[in-house]
């Protein structure tokens, strides 16, 4: 096999060495034969609360087409609805585990008790029970392979509407009172919170560090500008992840044009009206 030079229309390495993962720049095959040596499980949670529970078949399906294929998955799923789960047919190896939850009035804090609940769970669960732990929004959709190549210690995903912007245009909080302050001049990219992960001990500190930090937050009465996006934010700009997924691994195409640089659309947000999903 001649090696060939890796894309050069994107950014492909973070300037602490850590590879940017897009379409052309891992060779599938070679890794799924390295991860099938380790014997993985990987786990994928999420989140399904009041009306998101609404897009729960599709994300499982989809899941099945196209997530981590051939190897062990256990969907974790968080809910507050466990009797209203869809039926849906699981592949060899591939488990759905439900963990009943509370619901909150706001969705802002549904979306920020995810990092509290996440916390604790791996806290409770046996450390055996899977390698890796991807963490995604529900509302969306896999429609490309995403696989082996996203795992690592941690990873974080590229914000699809900043990836080519400026540091002085990312949303950081910027409020020194809140515990996910960035200074302006601080800040190498930013990223989404709807997909993260990595190892489970990785996983776990991020986690509890950013329920923590929020808990402090609530204290000083303030609430951060994206919420535990924000944190999340924060997290991995002191704790830097040791892979960065590309926009490919998460899009909007109803927000945003394809770019020619975006060969694949791997997950992405399905259609949904966000007053009447959000509101009671």
């Amino acid at each position: 096999m001649t090696l060939m030079p890796i894309r050069t229309d994107v950014l492909v390495l973070t300037p602490w060495l850590a590879p940017i993962i897009w379409e052309g720049t891992f060779n599938i095959d070679i890794l799924n034969e390295q991860f099938r040596l380790q014997n993985i499980t990987v786990g994928l949670s999420v989140f399904a609360i009041k009306k998101y529970v609404a897009f729960l078949r599709q994300f499982l399906e989809s899941a099945e087409q196209h997530f981590m294929v051939g190897f062990r998955v256990n969907y974790y799923v968080f809910t507050d609805q466990p009797v209203d789960m869809p039926q849906v047919v699981l592949g060899p190896g591939r488990r759905l585990l439900v963990q009943s939850v509370p619901s909150y009035p706001r969705w802002q804090d549904v979306s920020m008790r995810r990092m509290e609940m996440i916390s604790r769970f791996l806290e409770q669960r046996p450390r055996l029970e899977m390698d890796y732990l991807v963490c995604v929004d529900v509302d969306m959709k896999f429609q490309d392979h995403v696989g082996v190549e996203i795992l690592t210690p941690l990873f974080g995903t590229l914000h699809p509407g900043f990836y080519r912007a400026k540091r002085a245009s990312f949303t950081y909080e910027r409020r020194p009172q809140s515990q996910a302050y960035i200074p302006l001049d601080q800040g190498d990219f930013y990223y989404m919170g709807a997909f993260f992960g990595g190892s489970v001990e990785e996983v776990h500190r991020l986690t509890r560090a950013c329920h923590e930090a929020m808990q402090a937050d609530r204290d000083n009465h303030i609430e951060a500008v994206w919420h535990d996006e924000s944190h999340l934010n924060k997290y991995l700009l002191y704790h830097k992840p040791t892979k960065v997924l590309s926009p490919e691994y998460l899009w909007d195409p109803r927000m945003l044009s394809r770019p020619s640089v975006l060969q694949k659309m791997r997950f992405v947000a399905v259609y949904k009206n966000h007053q009447e999903i959000r509101n009671p």
